[in-house]
């Protein structure tokens, strides 16, 4: 072997050392990283039963011994965003103008969600989906979960919502919790879900989690 190949064989092995180094310190990085899970209250209604199922969800995920792992619960009704494609009065465009930076901003921050959503009319609530359209890629290439209510659970709601994330290029696991306004709810207005919906919690969750860690590979 002359001298030259022997070089080029070092050099090649050297680079390929390095290569391996830089590879398994993004990895630690990645497996050291903070994962921040948005758990979105998809209601903006007065007296809405959101609030509660909402708190629910995030006091279960909270219990349990993920590592690494930090939920937040947003509630859509804080950000007053506009009706999308609407005219705003010259003197509201300062104040909408920052309600959706604000919006954009929290929702970027995350690194997958739980969207909380009632059912009217076979669909997901319209303040939910107005302000899904204000949103690309803040969200694309992560993960979502559906938690849903109404009196089939939620789940004509969680289909349409399956739709428009699709289009925003964000996966949606397949388990989901489907509340009863029926079973889990005293007069379709005092939230007391029965005990059952845990396991289901669980297994969502547990997706949730091993798909976001699977997405922050390709971000």
């Amino acid at each position: 072997m002359t001298k030259k190949n022997l070089f080029a064989r070092l050099t090649s092995f050297l680079k390929g050392n390095e290569s391996a180094a830089k590879h398994n310190q993004f990895t630690e990085e990645e497996e050291n990283k903070i994962m921040k899970i948005g758990i979105i209250s998809g209601s903006v209604r007065e007296g809405n039963n959101a609030t509660a199922v909402s708190k629910w969800v995030m006091n279960f995920a909270a219990n349990r011994t993920d590592e690494g792992v930090e939920y937040e619960l947003v509630h859509l009704s804080d950000y007053e965003l506009p009706l999308m494609g609407a005219k705003v009065a010259a003197e509201m465009q300062e104040q909408a103008g920052a309600a959706i930076k604000a919006w954009s901003e929290k929702m970027a921050s995350f690194d997958a969600y739980i969207f909380i959503t009632p059912e009217y009319n076979h669909a997901l609530g319209g303040a939910l989906k107005n302000a899904l359209d204000y949103l690309n890629p803040e969200v694309a290439n992560k993960a979502a979960a559906m938690v849903g209510y109404g009196s089939l659970g939620g789940a004509r709601a969680h289909e349409n919502l399956r739709i428009i994330l699709a289009e925003l290029r964000v996966a949606t696991v397949r388990t989901t919790i489907n509340f009863s306004l029926i079973s889990d709810f005293e007069n379709m207005s005092v939230f007391q879900p029965n005990e059952y919906h845990a396991a289901n919690a669980n297994g969502m969750l547990d997706d949730l989690l091993l798909w976001s860690k699977a997405f922050q590979t390709i971000r």
